[in-house]
């Protein structure tokens, strides 16, 4: 067992002990008590002046407390890093064991293993999150921007059969949702709020382009979309991740109305999303779907924009957005 505790030592790049700081805490206070009670019985056997045993008690009094303070000493030297802690610029070799002292108890070792580990893969994850945006928004978006130029220029041909223009409307319609796809991963991935610019905007004026977006897949079929404003109110924060929200929304929406319309109201502090649909959707609609939604799920927690969802009776089907801090429209 003692060799299995010193190989671990090893591999810790420290000589921690396992329950060190609680003996020596043991010790110390005993010794104290032990002067304590000795100088006491002196006082009191007259054996020595009051001031002689006053300045023995404080005497034991500051070497236990240097003695504590020694072995509080690499539990604050953590604290310290830990306080100072930046995820972007620390290094974290200082979290290394091995920079303990060899004294140092093996629990406050163990410690500092932890954090050092966690540093280490909260920097790879970081660095894997600045790789995959940055790569994702250009390789992703990069062939989407082609396939939109290519379909702008096959819908200016005049010789296109009407199965052709059927096929460009799809094409279209396909890249739109993959678009709005990828920007939602792009938010979503990130780990923290860092590159989204925040800004004071109306939700209006997001909510009309976002439905003239949607109101393009519905080319052809027999839904339609109408925007109600009998309020307005401004937000503090991203237009973008807002957008992408909404868009989830109403693409969620329009999955689940085959026929019928889609109607978003702005209220109070409050964006509601509702499909009145002609004849029940499919019994499997929601499940097959549902993609969607989730999506719309992870921004409102991530950005505490809770989200209602609500069935009336025959076919309509409300989502509620709720703005904490929604701000009057100057």
């Amino acid at each position: 067992m003692s060799r299995q505790n010193d190989m671990a030592g090893g591999r810790d790049g420290s000589n921690g002990r396992a329950g060190a700081f609680r003996r020596r805490m043991t010790v110390v206070f005993a010794l104290q008590m032990v002067v304590v009670i000795i100088a006491t019985v002196m006082a009191v056997n007259n054996v020595a002046p009051v001031v002689a045993v006053i300045a023995i008690i404080l005497a034991t009094s500051v070497l236990a407390w240097m003695a504590v303070s020694r072995a509080w000493t690499p539990i604050e030297t953590l604290a310290r890093v830990m306080d100072a802690w930046d995820d972007e610029h620390s290094d974290v070799e200082t979290l290394q064991p091995s920079r303990l002292s060899p004294r140092t108890d093996a629990g406050v070792t163990s410690i500092a293993r932890g954090l050092h580990t966690f540093a280490v893969r909260l920097r790879g994850f970081g660095e894997r999150e600045r790789n995959f945006t940055r790569d994702a928004s250009h390789e992703l978006r990069s062939p989407l921007t082609v396939i939109k130029m290519s379909a702008d220029m096959l819908a200016e041909e005049t010789n296109l059969s009407s199965f052709g223009m059927r096929s460009l409307d799809r094409i279209r319609r396909s890249s739109r949702e993959l678009e709005s796809l990828v920007e939602a991963f792009l938010v979503l991935s990130r780990e923290s709020d860092k590159g989204l610019p925040e800004e004071d905007f109306v939700v209006n004026g997001v909510l009309r382009k976002e439905v003239e977006s949607a109101a393009q897949q519905v080319i052809g079929r027999d839904v339609q979309i109408v925007l109600e404003e009998p309020s307005s109110f401004a937000l503090h924060g991203s237009p973008r991740v807002f957008a992408v929200m909404i868009n989830q929304l109403l693409r969620h929406a329009l999955h689940q109305t085959e026929q019928g319309k889609v109607v978003v109201t702005v209220m109070p502090g409050v964006i509601s999303v509702a499909n009145h649909v002609a004849e029940p959707s499919r019994e499997n609609a929601v499940d097959t779907h549902g993609f969607d939604m989730a999506i719309a799920r992870r921004l409102s927690d991530r950005f505490q924009w809770p989200i209602e969802l609500r069935s009336l009776p025959g076919t309509e089907r409300i989502a509620s957005v709720r703005f904490p801090n929604p701000q009057p429209v100057s």
